[in-house]
């Protein structure tokens, strides 16, 4: 069990909700980098939750993008559209994992992210 499992939930307006939600969604949106990174620079000194929950979600849509990168010249190999296929099915699963955790006032941590924004 990690650290942030443990945590207890935070308390959250509805406000910080929306955003926190936003951030971990915008990938089914079509915005995936984008509007993380708006919310994180915008909203960075306003509320620590939101910062956190924003930066998570661009480094989790950064890290796919690279895993997506790597995935193309595999195709090639036959195992690239498999692989890119998986990694679409995963993206949309934890996309939504987080969003419904956050919303819930909790952490939650991307497994297999590089965290290029600490």
């Amino acid at each position: 069990m990690t650290t942030s499992s443990l945590t207890p939930p935070t308390v959250l307006s509805t406000q910080e909700k929306l955003w926190i939600v936003l951030s971990h969604l915008s990938v089914l949106f079509g915005a995936g980098l984008l509007l993380p990174l708006i919310v994180y620079l915008v909203k960075k000194d306003d509320s620590r939750v939101i910062a956190f929950h924003s930066k998570e979600a661009l480094n989790f849509h950064l890290s796919i993008a690279l895993y997506g990168l790597v995935c193309v010249p595999l195709i090639f190999l036959f195992v690239g559209v498999p692989m890119l296929m998986l990694l679409g099915i995963a993206t949309f699963i934890l996309s939504i994992v987080a969003a419904v955790k956050g919303a819930d006032g909790r952490e939650y941590r991307y497994p297999l992210t590089v965290r290029f924004i600490s």
